[in-house]
């Protein structure tokens, strides 16, 4: 009979030893016992790993170049959208850029001071899914994190094509090559990442202190200016300012609000990631917090200040952001400087989904809800399979939209404004719950943000339902129904082994392998050595097919077979057709059936050379056997590598594949 444990979290049924990461066996020990060997055996052991892993998470300042990107590029077009919205109500309209400014940036210190509250409650990372989880319920969580994921993918899509679309426009001769330069850029940045966080932090560190450094200057120049020192950006382009007008309706105010609220999207990328940070992670991720809505704060405020200041006038085909520099600094280097920096950091703003979309797919997955692949990390505290997937995706969107950043950007923002706002409202339930000291302010102020963002996703939602945000509202559920898909594939999996269960006692069996061969070499040899040594009794199978060349062949290995006398058993197998594996299952499948008490295995043995090229030589004999054993029995499978070297051969069995 057995007896229940308790579950280990995440299990992992199809796990294997030699995985970038071992599995939580979820073996029960008590942290008091003197003698858990735990203790003794492994503190040391973890005392360095954690040392060693910290040379691969993030300083504070790293963090900033690393997870805000995406936040920091987002001042280019985020006043734009302001902006553009705005002129439909011609030059009283733009009037309104620093309220709706400065009703954003109010915006941003809310969502700044929960985030900062999200890291300190919830320091594994997950971000609004972590606090959904907790709070709202798994099936709230699960939106939450559709919402992230979608996002993150639209991000690096949506990034990577404004960067290349700055750069055609200074160069319109590489306009037809836009999806191979974004193709181009999308594999870099993928590159980079695959090295670790801190590389790719490391890597885009000087482009965003040179841009943030360019805005904060143009700023302070522009701000001393008494006028425009140049208009040249925009001479000889059409007006986009509508007709005048003496008013500005509500609407129109909450469109502009909604469209500007896209330079908040990456304020949660920081929560998301804070296992990336070294220690103390969740105080540095705080740090980067703060100081990235600091950053954002200033230079979105400062840019709307300098629109009102130069009375700018918006103009087709020129950005808002190059009229301000070319108004502040003048037509010269410092204006290209703007510009470069500018498509860079916009190109690179991909970083912050490659930062903080693997680390909630790790969560997603030791939850169950994605497949186990994606919890695994690397050497450097990286989770390649997430990386991998995010490019994959995104590269899939590029090729879709051609490249162009208006088929793209319709569906931006509207996942985040979700995930905002589940996370407010979960923060409430959490303070509610804890009633820490001074938590009904802390309640207040999320309540006060939950409203805010609730508001503005559905505005956005509404604004841009035609343009193609109706395919969000289409993904956000069957994203979700797909977790749930995962979720009860694990569940049965898990049903199936009895995890969390004690198992009964292991008792032994009678032991019959089946070694498929072809012909007498070392390698027959090697592996009936190898079969004697694993079972109480061997049985050697060929295949012999009915054409005469193969005939003359099964004779001729009959008679050797029966010269050599190794004292184990050929059967000779006869199909109809020309098949290889599929003969050996059916054989090994009738041994299962009139041996029920013997454990049948399959020991294939394969020669493997030294260079990797030459294993294109091979017949892949062994793979076609293995893969008909597994699909139609339940033997287990054994493959013995018969490693080729330059000196003399080595035959041992490195691998083995068990199937069930």
């Amino acid at each position: 009979m057995s007896t229940h444990l308790r579950k280990p979290k995440a299990a992992d049924p199809d796990s294997a030893p030699g995985a970038e990461e071992p599995p939580d066996t979820g073996a029960p020990t008590d942290p008091t016992d003197p003698t858990d060997p735990t203790d003794t055996r492994l503190a040391s052991g973890r005392a360095s790993v954690a040392e060693g892993g910290d040379r691969h998470r993030l300083t504070a300042l790293q963090g900033l170049a690393a997870l805000s990107l995406d936040a920091m590029a987002s001042v280019a077009y985020g006043p734009e959208a302001i902006v553009l919205v705005l002129t439909a109500a011609g030059a009283y309209g733009l009037g309104f850029t620093l309220p709706v400014t400065l009703a954003i940036a109010a915006l941003l210190a809310v969502l700044v001071a929960s985030y900062r509250q999200v890291i300190a409650a919830f320091p594994d990372g997950g971000g609004s899914y972590a606090v959904a989880k907790r709070h709202l319920g798994r099936r709230t969580s699960l939106v939450a994190a559709a919402s992230l994921v979608l996002d993150y993918v639209l991000n690096v899509a949506v990034s990577v094509t404004a960067g290349v679309a700055a750069l055609t426009s200074a160069f319109p001769a590489l306009y037809g090559d836009r999806v191979w330069l974004c193709l181009g850029v999308l594999v870099l940045v993928t590159a980079v990442n695959l090295r670790g966080v801190v590389d790719s932090a490391k890597a885009f560190l000087v482009p965003t202190v040179v841009f943030v450094g360019s805005i904060l200057t143009m700023v302070v120049v522009g701000l001393l200016r008494d006028g425009p020192v140049s208009t040249a950006s925009a001479e000889g382009h059409a007006s986009a300012l509508g007709d005048g007008a003496t008013a500005v309706g509500a609407l129109l105010l909450l469109k502009a609000f909604a469209a500007g609220c896209s330079a908040l999207t990456g304020v949660e990328a920081v929560a998301n990631a804070v296992p990336s940070f070294r220690a103390p992670a969740a105080r540095r991720a705080q740090r980067t917090e703060v100081a990235l809505g600091a950053l954002l704060g200033v230079m979105l405020i400062g840019l709307s200040l300098l629109i009102g200041r130069f009375h700018l006038r918006p103009v087709e085909g020129v950005t808002v952001l190059a009229q301000l520099a070319d108004a502040s600094f003048g037509h010269n280097l410092a204006f290209y400087v703007v510009q470069f920096a500018t498509m860079v950091l916009l190109a690179l703003a991909a970083n912050t989904s490659f930062g903080g979309l693997p680390v909630l797919m790790a969560l997603l997955a030791r939850d169950n809800h994605l497949p186990h692949v994606f919890a695994l990390k690397a050497d450097r505290q990286v989770h390649r399979h997430g990386v991998l997937a995010l490019a994959l995706v995104s590269a899939v969107l590029l090729a879709v939209s051609g490249g162009d950043t208006n088929a793209l950007v319709p569906l931006f923002a509207i996942g985040v404004f979700v995930g905002f706002t589940i996370c407010q409202v979960g923060m409430v339930r959490h303070w509610y719950g804890e009633r820490p000291r001074g938590w009904r302010a802390k309640a207040v102020l999320n309540g006060c943000g939950a409203l805010l963002t609730g508001v503005s996703a559905l505005v956005v939602t509404a604004t841009k339902f035609t343009e193609g945000a109706w395919l969000i509202v289409l993904a956000l559920p069957l994203l979700v129904l797909g977790f749930e898909r995962v979720h009860g594939a694990y569940a049965t999996i898990g049903d199936r082994l009895e995890l969390g269960r004690v198992p009964d006692r292991p008792r032994g069996a009678r032991s019959l392998v089946v070694v498929p061969v072809s012909g007498l070499s070392l390698l027959t040899g090697r592996a009936l050595t190898a079969a004697r040594s694993l079972g109480d009794e061997v049985v050697a199978v060929t295949v012999t097919h009915p054409s005469p060349e193969d005939r003359r062949g099964a004779e001729a290995l009959r008679r050797d077979w029966e010269l050599w006398n190794p004292g184990v058993d050929l059967v000779e197998l006869y199909p109809e057709s020309r098949s290889l594996g599929r003969p050996v299952a059916a054989y090994v499948r009738g041994l299962v059936r009139s041996r029920p008490d013997a454990q049948v295995t399959v020991l294939i043995p394969e020669a493997e050379p030294a260079r990797l090229w030459q294993r294109l030589l091979q017949n892949q004999r062994g793979a076609v056997v293995a893969r008909a054993v597994r699909r139609d029995t339940d033997a287990v499978i054994c493959r013995l590598r018969f490693r080729l070297t330059a000196d003399a051969p080595s035959p041992r069995p490195t691998r083995a594949d068990v199937g069930r």
